[in-house]
């Protein structure tokens, strides 16, 4: 079995690091393939871009979607990934330090599996990320992949 990978769609780079922290503090060794700005995250999942040709069978487990982003924001990112039939089932967590309630509800229309504000604190964060990896790495039943 091939590792589960995680896909973490985020642009500032102490946010990357601070979450990579928190994996690795948390004994979470699964590949991490960050995408930097929405374009990005979805040229991974397709396979275009950048990652033309890569084998998208081999999906992530679970996306960590923070919502502002440049180019193409969180929200239009999920609808995207709810869209395709490739994708629609894919597991999608909007980790960000939005408080705005209309993210919230917007997020969980388009079809977001859980909605994860931020914690400021790094032991906060890294508690969060430990949590977070238990459930969608090990506890949770991903859908089967389609192709």
């Amino acid at each position: 079995m091939k590792d589960k990978i995680i896909l973490l769609v985020e642009d500032n780079p102490d946010d990357v690091e601070l979450t990579i922290r928190a994996f690795k503090k948390n004994n979470i060794s699964n590949k991490v393939i960050v995408a930097k700005d929405g374009a990005e995250a979805l040229d991974y999942l397709y396979g275009t871009g950048m990652y033309a040709g890569r084998d998208i069978r081999d999906m992530p487990v679970v996306v960590l979607l923070d919502l502002k982003l440049p180019k193409i924001d969180g929200l239009e990112v999920l609808k995207g990934i709810r869209q395709n039939e490739s994708t629609k089932l894919l597991p999608v967590v909007i980790l960000t330090s939005s408080v705005e309630q209309n993210d919230v509800i917007n997020g969980y229309n388009l079809g977001a599996n859980s909605y994860i504000r931020k914690p400021v604190d790094f032991e906060q964060f890294a508690e969060a990320i430990k949590s977070l990896g238990l459930y969608w790495l090990v506890w949770n039943e991903p859908p089967p992949i389609k192709n």
